[in-house]
């Protein structure tokens, strides 16, 4: 049985038998130009293989340009977000549709097609699962408001 003593002694031992550790300055204030760059495989530089992407981001919707000064107030959106559709099986989609339509029907804006407000407030109006199904659909795939009805309706009560 060792005692305490022991131990720290040995601990000791092993650590002055440790080499020693040598470490070069680095300036990090200084450019990396100077730096050797290596291209990669597919010719891309480190630098650039750790670049965050920057496609693929786009909305599945397509909101058509606006030729006017326009914008979702916050209680707009509060007044879509006050009923939102979840994607549960006990819910109807079709009643959905009907509620955000009589919503969107009270609003008019000078120069501004309703079909446009509907596109950029649907969104506001889906949480959950239903959600993460307009979320997961392909970039710019929605280009009319049927369009976006038609899917919404067939994902979340198909035929």
């Amino acid at each position: 049985m060792r005692t305490c003593s022991q131990t720290r002694n040995r601990n000791r031992n092993r650590q002055q038998q440790a080499p020693p550790t040598v470490v070069e300055s680095f300036n990090l204030e200084e450019p990396f130009d100077n730096l050797l760059v290596v291209p990669m495989a597919d010719n891309r530089t480190m630098a650039e293989l750790l670049q965050a992407p920057t496609e693929g981001y786009e909305d599945a919707i397509v909101i058509p340009e606006i030729n006017a000064n326009f914008e979702l107030k916050h209680g707009l959106i509060n007044l879509v977000q006050n009923k939102q559709f979840f994607g549960h099986d006990k819910e109807d989609p079709h009643a959905h549709i009907r509620y955000f339509n009589k919503i969107t029907s009270t609003m008019r804006f000078s120069d501004v097609p309703s079909t446009s407000i509907k596109l950029m407030l649907f969104p506001f109006s889906l949480k959950g699962s239903a959600r993460i199904w307009l979320e997961k659909e392909p970039s710019r795939l929605v280009l009319t408001w049927d369009d976006l009805v038609s899917k919404f309706i067939n994902q979340l009560f198909p035929p």
